[in-house]
């Protein structure tokens, strides 16, 4: 009898275990890229259609749309917090400081969930729509494809402080920019790909003014270009834009990586990784090689959209982006 009891106990703890993996492995499985396949057959179509309207129309706001999905996944996970707006009992992300005056697209992502819900109401979540924008925004910029994992659902809570503390700063070293990455689970070589986004879209001049007056790692032309739409006084022209990439800032390709290793990154935090460091080696090896850069990016890409996402019965499906149900 005791032998009996013995046996059904030990029975019990492996069924126990088991069951724990498999909800485990549901966990992680329940992003894949056919989630909506049956309950919203087009809305691929439905988001490209407007990310390209968009893009169309401002090529800057591809760059704007691959930065929001960036900041999002920074802040506690791809949960559609950024999208979320200020009220006076609430308090988002949109006015931290790396998103206050900069964040920008949020009007597309409004305008492909409208669509989205005359299709297919209440299904699709702001996080996996702002994930499919992303991947729409590069590849209509001229960048690598990649099949988007979906499945998320969407924060009903938003975290300025973590805004504030998590998303890597344009003055930042190579070292906390390393630190950053690798909070979220993202590699050295993860950060210096994704990095490479910013061979499209514009910085304003408060980011890169103390790099062009300043810094001595800088091609001195470029430095001088810069200066000519960036005054040297705090507070006058802090607005004013600039290319990220001087070469080809509408377009997605490996030229970011060939201005580093010519000294003409934008950004402090640009430069340093093309700087007598440790990713140099990366650096030169995409300026040589764009497959390699496509390569990496995408897939780099897909590992920040698995970054803590909301799946199941966590948080909700909003039926308006910027507020929770």
């Amino acid at each position: 009898m005791a032998s009996n009891n013995l046996f059904i106990a030990i029975l019990a703890i492996v069924v126990t275990l088991s069951l724990q993996g498999d909800n485990n492995n549901v966990v992680q499985a329940q992003l894949t890229t056919n989630f909506y396949s049956t309950s919203c057959p087009n809305l691929l179509s439905t988001v490209r259609s407007t990310v390209k309207s968009a893009v169309d129309s401002q090529p800057r706001t591809g760059a704007s749309i691959l930065r929001l999905f960036f900041h999002d996944c920074f802040v506690n996970g791809c949960d559609g917090s950024i999208l979320l707006d200020d009220t006076s009992s609430f308090t988002g992300e949109q006015n931290a400081n790396p998103n206050r005056n900069s964040a920008r697209g949020f009007n597309v992502i409004d305008n492909i969930k409208t669509a989205v819900e005359a299709a297919c109401p209440g299904v699709v979540s702001c996080a996996d729509i702002l994930a499919i924008a992303a991947r729409d925004s590069v590849v209509l910029l001229g960048g690598p494809n990649w099949n988007v994992k979906v499945g998320r659902r969407d924060a009903r809570t938003a975290s300025q402080a973590a805004a504030n503390s998590n998303i890597p700063a344009p003055t930042s070293s190579l070292s906390q920019l390393i630190s950053s990455f690798s909070a979220v689970g993202l590699s050295t070589r993860d950060m210096v790909a994704l990095s490479g986004a910013h061979t499209i879209g514009q910085s304003r001049c408060t980011n890169f003014r103390t790099r062009v007056y300043n810094e001595t790692n800088i091609n001195a032309a470029f430095a001088t270009l810069r200066q000519r739409s960036c005054p040297r006084a705090a507070g006058s022209g802090d607005g004013n834009l600039a290319p990220l990439d001087v070469n080809s800032a509408n377009f997605f390709d490996n030229s970011y990586f060939k201005n580093l290793v010519a000294q003409r990154g934008l950004l402090h935090s640009d430069q340093e990784l093309f700087n007598g460091g440790s990713t140099d080696s990366i650096v030169t090896g995409y300026s040589n090689n764009p497959a390699s850069f496509s390569s990496d990016f995408t897939a780099a890409m897909i590992k920040m959209g698995d970054i803590s996402p909301l799946t199941g019965s966590s948080g909700e499906i909003r039926k308006v982006c910027g507020r929770t149900n």
